[in-house]
């Protein structure tokens, strides 16, 4: 039986079938949207396992897609909604396209083989070329509705960005200081920028190449049973499933050397960032050969990896090539045959080609797009573990506002530690009073720092209470109490940008005058000066092109500015020459006036003037009292002020006899 070509009222009602699974689809997916913010940790922790727990990137496949979709589908954002329910409009167009196409390349073959008036088929040509233009030309070229879908969907594909970056950049300044600590600066930025890449490439493949491909498969499927026979479905079919079935399982089988390299490629990136951010220490000991020979071993590991891949995917492509070329061949075969048979005309045959290769381009990219999709989640994953990374010190669920009346600080009973069954701290109790300056004191490893860490919130005490005017701060928001809080550290770290910009990150909205103020007060303003831009003068990565003096110096001048309540000096002139150290501690006299004032100390003469001093030893306070109520107890106090006189005095005998030398030598 020779098939008839489809009427209009046929093609209308199979159009109009295929519009209903494209609505059907898009209601679905939204459907999917989650009511609340998808990046909920105890959600993601559910939802995501590591790399390490994971047999496959596609389990809870659902579910992350679930988590990707919220992205897409902004709530509340009438603009945004609207361009996505036009790209699926516009989906949907081409796969109606991708049915015509075909179907006009065969009246045009049909009513030249039946030599049919000029006016009729140059109609049928002008529509076949309209089509045409709006599908595309083939050869991986975008035709005029896939382009202008592209342009819409860049607004949503920028939106999705950023919100996956702020809220991974948000959610890292949200860590703890024990996470950053342990963890590798260049492991960590390569983990962020795959994995905010692959967001979008992961909605840019399956909203618009797994399911139209699937889609298109369909389809295709139904067009052939109800207008060729069986047969030609059911080659679709066969040849569809065995694609689809050999790539998931090869390309299952191959994510392992993906990981692999992905791994190889954190701890190569790794090795150069710590090699090129400890150059100094590099060059002190002549290891630049060494860093090179380590750099080396660490991409030849990497290409290894690579190789595998790389080698794993030129057999699935082989094998891919395979199958479609032995389905083409089958169908071809059976399609000249029914023509010569009579059964087809030539249209038909011409049809059947058109659409089955029309139908393989994209096919033959499903394989490409399926790796895409399972490296994307390869690469996720990392970026997964640290959004389900926990925070370590929180704000409470009920916590307000620091209601700061006069700033008396208080510490009850405190203990910590920041190893399981090593303490740093033990019992430790004692009030800083209103304006007061209270000075630690003690050996390395005593827990000086860690009572200004703990202070200020990088962690939270084990057991015991912090308290500022008589409030808990672990009950209080973070940011309330820091804004309270200024800060001069030991090891004082820059950013890579100007004197000034730095001094104003004290305060943001500070003015030049009040940051040279500052400056001023630090005793930099006049060296600041000398140097030939000026206030302008790039410090350089981490402030290298600094002193420590001069680093210091601008922290303090930070500090200044900032204004704070508290202030919190952590050996805040250990860096500093003798006359620099007597200006400095003049200028914090002067700003920790009326002001509470927690200081760390290692030199002992610059903390004489304290209201009290506590002396650390093993975490726990020994002694406390004023400088000569400790002196005249005769204890560890004592015992560490002498030895630092004997020391001033031997450093001064020893330069004495250096000078003498160079007189007589003279």
């Amino acid at each position: 039986m020779i098939p008839t070509e489809p009427t209009s009222q046929q093609l209308l009602s199979f159009l109009w079938l295929v519009w209903l699974l494209a609505l059907s689809s898009l209601s679905l997916s939204l459907s999917l949207s989650a009511p609340e913010w998808p990046w909920r940790r105890r959600d993601l922790a559910q939802t995501i396992r590591s790399p390490k727990q994971s047999q496959s990137t596609w389990q809870d496949f659902r579910r992350k897609v679930c988590l990707l979709l919220p992205y897409m589908w902004l709530r509340g954002n009438v603009l945004l909604q609207g361009l996505v329910l036009i790209c699926m409009g516009l989906l949907g167009l081409e796969r109606v396209l991708n049915v015509y196409v075909p179907i006009y390349n065969k009246y045009i073959v049909n009513e030249l083989s039946d030599k049919q008036n000029w006016n009729t088929v140059a109609v049928t040509v002008c529509v076949y070329v309209l089509l045409k233009f709006l599908q595309g030309q083939g050869a991986g070229t975008s035709g005029f509705v896939s382009n202008v879908r592209s342009f819409l969907w860049t607004r949503v594909q920028q939106y999705t960005s950023r919100v996956v970056q702020l809220r991974l950049f948000g959610h890292l300044h949200a860590l703890s200081l024990r996470w950053h600590l342990s963890r590798h600066t260049g492991d960590v930025l390569r983990s962020v920028d795959r994995g905010t890449s692959s967001v979008n490439n992961l909605l840019d493949y399956i909203v618009f190449s797994i399911v139209p491909t699937i889609a298109d498969i369909i389809i295709a499927i139904l067009y052939f049973v109800s207008n060729f026979n069986a047969w030609f479905g059911l080659i679709v079919l066969v040849c569809m499933i065995l694609y689809l079935t050999l790539t998931i399982f090869i390309t299952e089988w191959r994510t392992k050397h993906r990981r692999d390299m992905n791994t190889q490629d954190n701890i190569a990136k790794s090795r150069a960032v710590d090699s090129l951010l400890n150059f100094e220490t590099v060059k002190y000991y002549n290891s630049e050969s060494y860093e090179v020979r380590c750099f080396e071993e660490a991409i030849l590991k990497y290409q290894v990896s690579e190789w595998k891949s790389n080698a794993s995917l030129a057999f699935l492509n082989q094998t891919q090539n395979l199958i479609i070329g032995s389905g083409l061949l089958a169908g071809s075969l059976l399609c000249a045959y029914f023509v010569t048979q009579d059964k087809f005309q030539v249209g038909d045959y011409v049809l059947f080609g058109t659409y089955i290769i029309q139908l393989y381009t994209p096919l033959n990219w499903f394989g490409t797009y399926y790796r895409m999709i399972q490296n994307a989640f390869v690469d996720m994953e990392n970026m997964f573990e640290l959004l389900t990374e926990e925070t370590e010190v929180k704000d409470d669920v009920n916590a307000g506002d620091l209601v700061f009346s006069e700033g008396r600080v208080d510490f009850q009973n405190v203990n910590f530690s920041y190893i399981e069954g090593k303490d740093i701290l033990k019992d430790v109790s004692f009030t800083v009073m209103p304006g007061q300056t209270v000075a630690l004191v003690g050996q390395s490893g005593s827990g000086k720092s860690t009572v200004m860490r703990l202070l200020f919130r990088f962690y939270d005490v084990k057991q015991g209470r912090v308290l500022v005017d008589g409030q808990d701060i672990s009950k209080v928001k973070q940011s309330s109490l820091r804004s309270y809080i200024g800060v001069v550290p030991q090891d004082t770290v820059l950013f890579n940008n100007t004197i000034r910009e730095n001094i104003r990150y004290g305060r943001i909205s500070a003015t030049d005058r009040e940051v040279e103020e500052a400056a001023l007060a630090a005793d930099i303003h006049h060296k600041i000066l000398t140097l030939p831009e000026g206030y302008n003068t790039q410090v350089g990565e981490r402030g290298l092109k600094l002193s420590g003096g001069e680093k210091q110096r601008v922290a303090i001048a930070r500090t200044i500015l900032k204004a704070p309540r508290i202030i919190l000096l952590d050996e805040a002139t250990s860096a500093l020459d003798t006359q620099t150290e007597r200006n400095i501690q003049a200028s914090l006299a002067k700003v920790c006036v009326n002001r509470t004032t927690l200081v760390v100390a290692h030199r002992l003469s610059t903390v004489i003037g304290a209201d009290q001093i506590l002396v650390l030893h093993e975490g726990q306070i020994a002694e406390r009292g004023k400088h000569e109520e400790l002196l005249a107890m005769g204890g560890l106090y004592w015992g560490m002020w002498k030895k630092q006189q004997q020391q001033s005095e031997d450093s001064v005998t020893c330069s004495d006899t250096e000078t003498r030398g160079l007189e007589e030598s003279h």
